[in-house]
């Protein structure tokens, strides 16, 4: 994600068109969920999203935050994701990622 798009975004000039919250998904239900949840941006022409991954237990990485860069990097998103980058503090931190959406 390019660094002023990411600013735009963590200051709020851009929207934030939509959000997925993936506490308390498995794994694979998560990669599920987001991928289809970023084929329905893309389909309704949102440009911006914020998805939300969580820190991990403990301090630690949490499955799903460890696993969505390279989910976000698959093939399967090749088409629908520009780009990503971690969220400012205000909208999770390093538990959120912002991600843009490819025009459809």
């Amino acid at each position: 994600l390019e660094p002023r798009r990411q600013r735009r975004l963590s200051r709020e000039r851009d929207p934030i068109e939509a959000k997925i919250d993936l506490h308390g998904y498995g794994r694979f239900q998560a990669q599920d969920a987001l991928t289809a949840f970023l084929h329905g941006a893309q389909a309704r022409g949102y440009r911006s999203v914020l998805v939300v991954t969580g820190q991990g237990r403990r301090g630690g990485t949490g499955v799903i935050r460890a696993s969505v860069h390279e989910w976000l990097q698959a093939p399967a998103l090749r088409g629908v994701v520009s780009g990503f980058a971690s969220a400012a503090r205000h909208h999770g931190g390093d538990g959120a990622l912002y991600v843009t959406i490819r025009r459809g």
